[in-house]
């Protein structure tokens, strides 16, 4: 796995094997990512979404801890996959790192606790499967409006985003980091020393 400029962000980059009949890779291993983050990835939900071109799903967060780490792929079209630094104190803090995942490469990203998430479909019917280290609870699930020009994602041109209206509604960064939504870094290193002690 190949760590991004985000602290707590990895790709992995999978070796394929093609044949006559279609090819083969190892999307996940948990040795590897041990290996990378220093400790394994507890699987409490498996999530899959179908998306038309120009979705745009995010950016997504949860209250640390225990928040919801995640690793993610592409099964079926393209996707511009979207990690941003929300931890407040964190020398990365507001900056972004974008990955093109999708069912050629079979890349997946792998997501820490306390990082945002968002993605865009960028061609229709794209499918997205990602493991999550804790389930879904919506008195802790957070977001922050994906098209917040402070942030200045890097959205493709051309392609017009489709937000659900919650997403559309969420605040931007200042106004989360305002009413105390955000993670803070110091918090977040304090809980990946516990997942590393764990194993």
């Amino acid at each position: 796995m190949r760590q991004l400029s985000l602290p707590g962000a990895w790709v992995h980059e999978p070796k394929l094997f093609p044949d006559s009949r279609g090819s083969f890779h190892e999307w996940f291993r948990r040795s590897d990512l041990q290996d990378a983050t220093g400790h394994g990835l507890q699987l409490a939900q498996a999530n899959f979404s179908v998306s038309s071109r120009g979705t745009l799903r995010g950016i997504h967060f949860a209250d640390v801890p225990p928040s919801q780490a995640k690793y993610v792929t592409c099964v079926r079209g393209v996707v511009l996959d979207v990690i941003v630094d929300i931890r407040v104190g964190s020398p990365t803090y507001k900056q972004w790192e974008a990955v093109r995942l999708d069912d050629t490469v079979h890349h997946a990203v792998y997501v820490a606790e306390g990082l945002g998430h968002s993605f865009m479909a960028l061609t229709d019917d794209t499918a997205v499967v990602y493991l999550c280290s804790e389930g879904y609870a919506p008195g802790r699930e957070h977001g922050i409006n994906p098209l917040d020009p402070e942030l200045g994602i890097e959205w493709p041109e051309g392609v017009t985003p489709l937000l659900s209206e919650k997403d559309a509604a969420a605040p931007s960064l200042a106004e989360a980091e305002e009413q105390g939504l955000l993670p803070s870094y110091e918090a977040c290193q304090a809980y990946y020393a516990e997942l590393r002690a764990r194993g």
